[in-house]
């Protein structure tokens, strides 16, 4: 298996920068739209504002938290995915439509296989 400087393979490598990419570009989406559409906190009804903790603000703050802390970065943003799907179902009685929320928390499971793999070679 070829390997890097670090000692990483370079698939690892690859899926470390693939998540790092990715993250940028799903949290500048959330700012853009932020920005674009402007955030109008009257708007928000209460019980929206428990899944807006979850979906966007603990997936993006798990996904720049992973650029230092793969492994906890990448658990907060599943985790917040997860419950921000639990919070959908308990107050719309429907899971989210579509695969836009997976594709944006993509980075997060692509964080915890880069940290699984770095712990597989470090044992190795």
């Amino acid at each position: 298996m070829a390997s890097t400087r670090s000692g990483r393979s370079i698939l690892t490598t690859a899926i470390l920068w693939t998540a790092r990419v990715w993250a940028v570009a799903s949290v500048g989406l959330v700012l853009a739209f932020i920005v674009g559409e402007g955030f109008h906190p009257s708007q928000i009804k209460p019980r929206e504002w428990l899944g807006l903790v979850f979906f966007p603000v603990g997936i993006c703050v798990g996904m720049i938290l992973a650029w230092w802390k793969a492994g906890l970065g990448g658990a907060i943003t599943v985790g917040s995915l997860l419950v921000f799907y639990v919070i959908h179902f308990a107050t719309a009685g429907t899971l989210p439509r579509g695969w836009a929320f997976l594709v944006f928390a993509a980075p997060g499971f692509l964080f915890l296989l880069y940290w699984a793999r770095l712990r597989t070679q470090r044992a190795a």
